[in-house]
């Protein structure tokens, strides 16, 4: 199914469940497990693709359990010199394809692996520029998201526990390495974690077409946040509110509305050449 086109103005992402702090009474909380996924356990990643393979294997962070390849693909790994924690499982291509389905670009390679350790919102380092999603759920975009992320240096992607795709699976193939790559946090209450960052001396931007200023003339410092609302809907009110800045794209052609994933790879652009060529 292709992507939902995307307005900043109605502008949904899936890791293991991060604790946030409860301002109120102080205390940590992890948001209601997701359910089991069918044929796969609890806490698993699937991963599949080159780039999504060999930057688990790199991660220093990453439980791998299994892995399964044909045989030229392990052949491939052999002489990339990648480290391998266990022994793969030879395969046939077809093997693999009927895990995955016929749709899936796996490139001889499939890997079950532990989700990555939760990150809070502290652990973010208050410098460069963050990216936080409102609920954005494609697997696609979130996973194109994250690798424009990679590209551009972010130094996390925040997200939230509902409504959010986990770090598996077709995210993991779109980002291309990136999920393990750029750091991941997900909070249970997005308002309060972006008031966290703000705390913290974070600009919260939110990219917004009814947006008071543009983009690439707002007067953005870092360290930046920058949020980006779900398809269809955009930002919601509480988080629009919450943002310090609501700035918007301006498109000079004649379709006005961006998938997602591109507004991020432009907003992202916009930032860093503002900010590179801050005096």
């Amino acid at each position: 199914m292709p992507d939902r086109k995307w307005d900043p103005r109605h502008s949904h992402g899936g890791k293991p469940p991060v604790r946030t702090r409860d301002k109120g009474d102080k205390s940590r909380f992890a948001p209601k497990p997701k359910p089991v996924r069918p044929g796969i356990p609890e806490g698993v990643a699937i991963l599949y693709g080159w780039h999504t393979v060999a930057a688990a294997l790199a991660n220093p962070r990453r439980t791998i359990r299994k892995i399964t390849a044909t045989e030229n693909a392990a052949h491939r790994l052999a002489t990339e010199g990648l480290a391998l924690p266990v022994t793969p499982e030879i395969v046939r291509p077809d093997a693999i394809a009927a895990r995955l389905g016929p749709d899936a670009v796996h490139q001889g390679l499939l890997v079950e692996a532990d989700l990555l350790p939760a990150l809070d919102i502290e652990d973010i380092a208050a410098e460069g520029i963050v990216l936080v999603l409102d609920q954005i759920t494609d697997p696609h975009n979130v996973g194109a998201i994250l690798r424009s992320a990679a590209a551009f240096g972010v130094k996390a992607v925040v997200t939230t526990a509902r409504h959010s795709p986990e770090a598996t699976g077709v995210l993991a193939k779109s980002a291309s390495g990136a999920v393990d790559r750029v750091a991941m946090v997900t909070v249970a209450n997005l308002a309060r974690a972006l008031t966290e960052l703000k705390e913290r001396g974070f600009l919260t931007v939110g990219l917004d077409s009814e947006g008071e200023s543009e983009l690439a003339s707002a007067a953005l410092r870092e360290p930046l946040a920058l949020v980006l609302g779900a398809e269809g809907r955009g930002l919601r009110q509480l988080t629009r509110q919450t943002c310090d800045i609501r700035a918007r794209l301006e498109l000079p052609g004649t379709i006005k509305s961006l998938n997602v994933s591109n507004a991020a790879a432009v907003a992202l652009y916009a930032a860093s050449a503002f900010l590179r060529d801050r005096p």
